[in-house]
């Protein structure tokens, strides 16, 4: 007989996460008036702050990152090209 755990929606931790930010209350009431561990909202809290720093992050490192990958992808298939090139060169001589 296992316990199911319980999943919260990204709503209510970013509802929680904003009160513990704004500190009216402290980390136990919280915790006890939405039913969850003082932890999981000090963790919750935790990962709002950190993450408040990608969302004001500038796009230009955002699309540097995508193309960066983009551009190994496609280095990857020149590659992989170049290679059946050369192997069929081989079989036809």
């Amino acid at each position: 007989m296992t316990k199911q755990r319980r999943e919260f929606s990204p709503k209510f931790k970013l509802q929680v996460a904003l009160e513990a930010l704004r500190e009216t209350k402290t980390v136990n009431e919280i915790a006890s008036h939405y039913e969850v561990h003082p932890t999981q909202v000090k963790q919750w809290k935790w990962q709002l702050q950190e993450g408040a720093t990608n969302i004001f992050g500038s796009k230009a490192a955002k699309s540097h990152a995508e193309q960066a990958g983009v551009e190994a992808n496609l280095y990857e298939q020149i590659g992989r090209l170049k290679m059946e090139l050369e192997w069929l060169k081989k079989k036809v001589t």
